[in-house]
């Protein structure tokens, strides 16, 4: 028989925190609905956007904008799982003691679990930032529209750095009509976390598309005149001259919450297989997060659309239940030209194992180390990567290295 006259009033309803209104931080506050969290969730990003997606920033979003969706959940998705966005108001602080977040607005937010998926900046390049106008990074939607207005057919672009967002910008000033020329400071382009082959074939269909290369290339001057040309040298007497120009030489990452509430924080904000922190109610995910993979026996920090969307639903769900995340093998894609590249697992590898002839339009590349699948390459042919991935999962070793090679062998069976 229930004391309706007990003086005991019923416990506060937990509240989750997210900070970062990015893949990570969208992927997260679903999951905690999913796995059954009836708390209350406060969402909090700097940016006064919607939640949105970057792979099309340097894609879509600049060549054909009418037909980009980059926004992950409509306003409706929030209200429907009772979501409390605070977009557009950055969070200041961070006090571990309290438990509370304060927000650029003044307002206090006292949490019983935080997840940070602050992620990343675009780092700065003060020789090419003092030019002021005429010179873009991209890694936000802003960014992008702030970019796009900027392209049009004849128009000089000079890229520096020949990455993964180097080259899609290339590609997409290309499909714009621009005359671009990749600078890049290594003597490859890519020269982080792309397989030899893959460099290869992306520097040659650039080629054939017009985009110069200028490798080994440091920049020491760059220069502006009245009516806007820019010039940029070389240490070693190099010169180019653009209309704008649009870099993208890597990341900051955006710890200074972290490192303000004395969290470990070692290229990342370290956590565990749940996602913790070294604060047992705080987590991290996304590309701020350094998490631990027990078949690799360390910590890795990945900055892609899937690491940002499977860590931040793992961590998201862990919150909730206490399980460890779902870690899977290290993965990621590029679009260019009309032509789709995927990579997974390891970028080094003893040998490359081609599946498809030569010169054929779509084919995969195995990596192998020691004769184990660690890593693969797909161009046009993403249909083998959940297959492929397994196989690097389950380190597979190659005991039929002409099955493997024939395209017509199906790998799900070998996976």
């Amino acid at each position: 028989m229930t004391d309706t006259n007990s003086s005991e009033t019923p416990a506060s309803p937990e509240t989750y925190v997210v900070v970062g209104g990015g893949q990570a931080g969208a992927a997260a506050v679903s999951a905690m609905r999913a796995a059954g969290f009836t708390g209350r969730i406060v969402l909090v990003g700097g940016e006064p956007h919607l939640p949105y997606e970057r792979p099309p920033l340097s894609k879509e979003m600049l060549v054909k904008p009418e037909t980009a969706h980059p926004i992950i959940h409509p306003a409706a998705f929030y209200e429907e799982k009772a979501i409390d966005c605070r977009f557009g108001d950055a969070a200041i602080g961070l006090d571990v003691d309290e438990m509370r977040l304060d927000l650029a607005s003044g307002e206090a937010i006292v949490f019983d679990k935080l997840l940070l998926a602050t992620g990343a900046r675009a780092r700065p390049y003060p020789l090419l930032d003092q030019l002021g106008v005429g010179v873009h990074t991209l890694r936000t939607l802003d960014d992008a529209e702030g970019l796009r207005g900027h392209i049009w057919p004849g128009r000089r672009m000079l890229v520096v750095g020949g990455g993964v967002i180097g080259l899609e910008v290339a590609a997409s000033g290309i499909a714009m009509g621009a005359k671009v020329t990749v600078i890049e400071r290594a003597d490859r382009l890519m020269a982080r976390g792309a397989p030899a082959p893959m460099v290869e074939a992306l520097a040659a269909l650039h080629t054939a598309h017009g985009v110069r290369f200028e490798l080994g290339a440091e920049i020491v001057e760059a220069t502006r005149t009245s009516d806007g040309e820019i010039t940029l040298v070389t240490s070693d007497g190099r010169r180019f001259v653009g209309d704008l120009v649009v870099y993208g030489i890597g990341v900051e990452l955006a710890v200074e919450l972290a490192v303000s509430a004395g969290l470990k924080v070692e290229d990342g904000i370290v956590v565990d297989e749940c996602g913790r922190t070294s604060h047992p109610a705080i987590f991290a995910a996304g590309d701020v997060a350094r998490q631990w993979y027990p078949d690799l026996g360390r910590h890795l920090r990945l900055e892609t659309w899937a690491n940002a969307q499977n860590q931040g639903t793992g961590v998201g769900r862990a919150m909730v239940t206490g399980a460890p995340i779902d870690v899977e093998v290290p993965w990621y894609w590029t679009d260019q030209y009309g032509h789709n590249f995927q990579v997974a697992g390891s970028t080094t590898a003893d040998e490359w194992l081609r599946r498809g002839a030569e010169g054929a339009a779509k084919y995969t590349l195995l990596g192998l180390t020691d004769g184990v699948v660690t890593g693969a390459l797909t161009v046009d042919n993403g249909r083998e990567m959940r297959p492929l991935r397994a196989m690097i999962a389950a380190r597979r070793r190659v005991a039929d290295r002409a099955a493997l090679a024939d395209p017509k062998t199906d790998l799900r069976k070998l996976a």
